[in-house]
Formats: C-alpha cells, sequence, structure tokens
C-alpha cells in the first residue's frame, strides 16, 4: 500500500467515524466520476414528462450528472443515511401524512448534521473544499448511495438498504478529498416482488423500474402548485393529505426499518391527534406558529386546506355511488 492509500484509508476512517457519532446510520462512499447511465435514463424520464410540473428537474442538468462542477477538483461523494422510522401512529381516520414529514424539517436538521461534519474534517485533516447537500439541490443521491454501497433502487424509486428498509433521509457530501471508495452494490433484491406496483393507489409505479412522478399523490399533494388537483384522480388518494407512504409500507424490506434516534424527528403532537374536523378548522396563523419547522410548510395552509377539499369532495363522491 503506497503513502498515498494510507492516508486515504485514514482519512475514510475519520469519516466515517465522525459520521457515526453525528447520528447518521450508515455512510459510504464512491468516486467523484460523470453519472453518465444516469443522465441517460433521467433524459428519458424527462423527454416523457414523468416530472409532471416540477420544471426544476430539467434545470441544472450538467449539474446532475457530474460532481465537478457542484466542487471543482471533486474525487470522493459520501454518502449519509439517517432513519426517519416512527413506531406511533396518526389517530384513526385523520388525514394521512407521510411519516418522514410527522417532525422538523429534515433540511434544516440535516444540513447542520452536514456543516457540522465538515467542519470536524477540517479540524482533523485540514483544508478541503466540500458542499453538502440534502434533497435540495441536482444531486442524484440515490444513484451516488447505490455506487457508495449502501443498498439498491427498488421498484418504487427508493434506495432500498438490507438492514434498515427503506424510511431514510439521503445525504450527500462532495468533497476534495481523497477517500478509500466503497464497492457499489451490485444485486437487485426486489427479485420478483411487484408488491409496491400493485398497491400504488393511481398506478404511478411501472414495471420496469420507473416511477411516473406526475401520477404519484406526493406529486399532486405536495408538488402540484395549480388550485385544483385534477378530477380524474378523485377517490385514488387513500386519505393522504400529504404525500405518500403506500409503497414502503407494503414493502417487505421495511420489516428491518429503524426507530429513528434524531429527537427532531420525534412527531410534533398534532401530526398524531388532529382529527379531521381539527384540520379543516386550521386557521393560517396557527398553521404558521405550528409547522414553521416542519416540512408541511412546503404546501402552505392553501395547500394544505387544497387537499384537504379535496379529499372531502372525493368522499362526498364515494358515498353518493
Amino acid at each position: 500500500m503506497t503513502t498515498q492509500d494510507r492516508l486515504a484509508e485514514t482519512h475514510t476512517r475519520i469519516v466515517k467515524s465522525e459520521a457515526a457519532a453525528l447520528g447518521f446510520e450508515a455512510c459510504g462512499i464512491a468516486r467523484a466520476e460523470r453519472l453518465d447511465d444516469d443522465a441517460r435514463r433521467l433524459e428519458r424520464w424527462l423527454s416523457q414528462g414523468m416530472n409532471g410540473g416540477m420544471s426544476y428537474m430539467e434545470r441544472h442538468f450538467d449539474l446532475r450528472i457530474d460532481p465537478t462542477r457542484l466542487v471543482p477538483g471533486a474525487r470522493s461523494v459520501i454518502t449519509l443515511l439517517m432513519s426517519y422510522h416512527q413506531e406511533e401512529t396518526q389517530v384513526p381516520g385523520a388525514p394521512k401524512i407521510a411519516s418522514y414529514a410527522w417532525g422538523a424539517d429534515y433540511h434544516e436538521v440535516i444540513r447542520a448534521k452536514l456543516n457540522q461534519l465538515l467542519d470536524v474534517i477540517r479540524n482533523q485533516i485540514g483544508a478541503i473544499d466540500g458542499r453538502g447537500f440534502v434533497d435540495s439541490a441536482p444531486v442524484l443521491e440515490r444513484s451516488w448511495a447505490q455506487r457508495a454501497g449502501l443498498g439498491w433502487v427498488g421498484r418504487n424509486g427508493n434506495l432500498i438498504n438490507r438492514s434498515m428498509g427503506s424510511e431514510f433521509f439521503i445525504a450527500t457530501l462532495i468533497t476534495d478529498l481523497e477517500l478509500m471508495a466503497d464497492d457499489p452494490f451490485a444485486k437487485d433484491w426486489c427479485g420478483s416482488c411487484r408488491r409496491c406496483i400493485d398497491a400504488c393507489p393511481t398506478e404511478a409505479i411501472l414495471p420496469d423500474k420507473v416511477v411516473d412522478g406526475s401520477k404519484c399523490i406526493s406529486y399532486f399533494t405536495i408538488e402540484l402548485k395549480d388550485n385544483i388537483i385534477p378530477r380524474e384522480m378523485q377517490g385514488k388518494f387513500d386519505d393522504w393529505m400529504f404525500g405518500c407512504d403506500v409503497c414502503q409500507d407494503v414493502c417487505p424490506w421495511n420489516r428491518f426499518a429503524k426507530p429513528t434516534r434524531e429527537a427532531a424527528f420525534q412527531p410534533l403532537p398534532e401530526i398524531l391527534n388532529f382529527t379531521t374536523r381539527e384540520w379543516e378548522a386550521l386557521t393560517e396563523d396557527a398553521f404558521r406558529k405550528i409547522f414553521r419547522h416542519s416540512p408541511l410548510k412546503r404546501s402552505k395552509h392553501t395547500g394544505i386546506m387544497r387537499n384537504l377539499s379535496f379529499l372531502r369532495s372525493s368522499a362526498d363522491q364515494i358515498s353518493q355511488t
């Protein structure tokens, strides 16, 4: 082993040890290089209009596939996983909220941890360049996670880890630090399972491991900016008001999901206990106060009220048939 290799090995141990100390359940490393295969898949997905109204997916294409465009001289891409799995449940009959959104906004929580990790690395190793990303920049985080040996992309489009399932956040740290790369995860453990495909209420999950984002309940309840949800979706939302967990709830690998250890991700009492009537009576001022640090603020009060109105009209339509 060369001196450079030994140094990279030492630096890798430091990165993984400090990541674990900050509460990340997994850490993997890949070499920073262009994602040419992913570029072709993304181009096909966009050309078929599967991003719906998410026009931001079409921007900064070159940045998505080349980490050196985000961090000049990038050598390593570090991927980190942090569980958000919850063992609590919402009050029966209430509008459903995807469990990742039950606690504090993960963008704020994990971005702070990435900054801490960078600071610690710089203190122990020296001056390095690096940028952290949490689902809010042109980074193909699931592809990097697979290359870093942390799992495979399932039929539902989620990264699946054999010991954690898929109920976790993915963070990416791109750096010019030379590290020891992990072996890519080579096997697809979905096998012949079709549970997520068969369970998807809007048939957004296609058989060839493609998810039509323009049909996903999460798209309609979070990303869609229109004042009205298309009528053809009525009766298909299964009471989901913000996001959707159906494909993860039915995934066999989530029997291994680990309860979150992060205090900031503990559920807000209102998320668990609000009834439909309490949600519908929620004023804009109260919404801003209660959910000021919650992912729900992305939909704003107007979006939540729109979603509730759609669920109510869907229920009325079903009761009349």
